[in-house]
């Protein structure tokens, strides 16, 4: 197992002994009969758990918690691979977050409008023990929201890395990695907001936005 603690004990945002999380890893691994199934369980709860929503309020402290996460039902890719993080933590497998700077085709109009650009900085995803080995999973996308666009729904076999679907259905380019930003023992939510106050001034400044994402999203290029 790794040696480093941080992984399996809870942290401020990675908060993995909040009862909602407990409660939510608990549900989420009933009846799997091996460790490989207890991951492949837990990641297809926080995909589908929380709907993947960038209009929430990426300046607060609410959006980046994976208690509150849960709670609210919505959250943004950070978000997600926070709950997913928390929820193996609780169900006993060493978790990390990661992150990267990614061109997603994958927005809505008016989001485009504000980034001012398709690359999104400090996109996450979860790092995940399991057998002796370190194995990369992205629950941002929820199934219904990539069934809208066109999309195969992201899986993981809690063998390999899944990181992205470089294409959709129709072959156009949905998402290519431009920078990875390494792991994290908690989310380091300081200085994702401080990148973010130079490159999305704007997004930050409107403390999330009206309209529902799931409905507005596009996908191509």
């Amino acid at each position: 197992m790794t040696s480093e603690p941080a992984y399996l004990t809870p942290s401020p945002f990675i908060d993995s002994d909040a009862p909602n999380v407990r409660e939510f890893a608990g549900a989420a691994v009933a009846g799997a009969k091996d460790e490989i199934a207890r991951v492949i369980a837990l990641y297809r709860a926080a995909r589908e758990s929380v709907l993947y929503d960038p209009y929430v309020d990426v300046s607060s402290p609410s959006t980046y918690r994976a208690s509150e996460i849960l709670a609210a039902g919505r959250g943004y890719c950070v978000s997600k691979a926070a709950v997913l993080a928390a929820a193996a933590r609780a169900a006993g497998v060493p978790a990390r977050v990661g992150y990267a700077d990614v061109r997603n085709h994958m927005t809505s109009p008016r989001l485009h409008e504000m980034l001012g650009t398709d690359v999104f900085r400090w996109h996450s995803y979860t790092d995940l023990y399991v057998n002796g080995r370190w194995v990369k999973a992205t629950p941002a996308f929820n199934a219904s929201l990539c069934e809208r666009l066109g999309l195969s729904a992201l899986e993981f076999d809690g063998r390999t890395d899944s990181l992205f679907q470089p294409f959709d259905r129709s072959g156009r380019r949905h998402m290519e990695y431009l920078l990875d930003r390494g792991t994290y023992a908690d989310v380091p939510f300081e200085t994702i907001l401080d990148d973010f106050r130079v490159h999305y001034p704007a997004w930050l400044a409107k403390h999330g936005l009206a309209g529902d994402f799931q409905t507005e999203a596009v996908s191509g290029d």
